[in-house]
């Protein structure tokens, strides 16, 4: 990183451990921090919207949106994360390639899958071959994302589901008395009132989803887990920086680290919830009344 880095073996002390921390792969390191935070801030929104989806198909009417809706939720949420994340990563990948695959290789005759193998031919490959580095990592990350976003959403429906069905329905139905259509008091006092019970639900969802961010590594994703275990292992005279086993250090760096995310979390939720609770008659509201007087 610095000239004076350029001899490693000459350095020692506080000299040595400034240029061990300022390689290529601690910068690598450091990045995949901003990783972690990007996945949390597309994700959220994305599984908030599959989950809005889930619930409303789950309310619907229509009995084909209603199973799809309550299939959805009883699906995912019965499979383990892990499970789910390990499959649906494949099967999408694979997928893809397989319909990129019928259009643009229409006279190809070797079977796609051989023995173990799954072979399409280069111009279904995603990215291609000849692709830049950057690409193969943002379409890794891309497909963590829908898969995070599936997952956590089915959660979020399940909870949306409940917070809509805990809106009294004497509200709704005074609504209708007045003259608005089924529209305007979904969006006029449904909506407003669901978040309320909504939120408690969802900021444990929130938590989860953070505490679930190392199963990137699990995806193909260089995060923090991974680089924490790649430096931190003990390196031999072969390496540049030879040191014993740090991955003590760098993991308790990442146990900080999410315990500051989480406590930032609830701080944020904290004043989220009194904000949405003013005036509520609900247990949150109530007990901010009691404490104003």
């Amino acid at each position: 990183m610095f000239a004076a880095c350029a001899d490693p073996s000459g350095l020692d002390g506080l000299a040595w451990l400034g240029c061990y921390l300022t390689t290529g792969k601690h910068i690598d390191f450091y990045w995949s921090f901003l990783t972690v935070l990007i996945l949390l801030a597309v994700t959220a929104p994305v599984a908030l919207a599959f989950g809005f989806g889930g619930a409303m198909a789950a309310r619907s009417p229509v009995l084909p949106l209603r199973l799809m809706g309550k299939g959805y939720t009883a699906m995912v949420r019965g499979i383990p994360d892990i499970v789910f994340f390990l499959f649906f990563v494949i099967a999408l990948d694979q997928g893809l390639e397989w319909m990129l695959h019928q259009v643009r290789c229409p006279g190809w005759t070797d079977p796609i899958r051989q023995g173990l193998e799954f072979r399409v031919c280069p111009e279904a490959k995603i990215p291609s071959g000849n692709a830049a580095q950057i690409w193969h990592r943002l379409y890794g990350f891309g497909l963590a994302v829908v898969t995070f976003a599936i997952v956590f959403g089915a959660f979020a429906a399940n909870v949306l589901y409940g917070a809509m069905q805990a809106v009294p329905k004497a509200q709704l139905e005074t609504g209708e008395s007045f003259g608005m259509s089924p529209r305007q008091v979904f969006h006029r006092i449904l909506v407003p009132q669901m978040w309320v019970y909504a939120l408690p639900g969802l900021s444990n969802l929130w938590m989860i989803l953070i505490k679930a961010t190392p199963l990137l590594f699990l995806l193909g994703v260089q995060d923090i887990v991974y680089w924490a275990r790649e430096l931190g292992g003990s390196k031999t005279s072969a390496f540049a920086y030879p040191h014993p086993d740090w991955r003590l250090y760098y993991f308790l760096g990442l146990l900080v680290f999410y315990l500051c995310m989480t406590r930032a979390s609830e701080i944020v939720l904290g004043r989220l919830t009194q904000r949405l609770t003013r005036g509520q008659a609900t247990l949150a509201g109530d007990a901010r009344r009691r404490a104003a007087r």
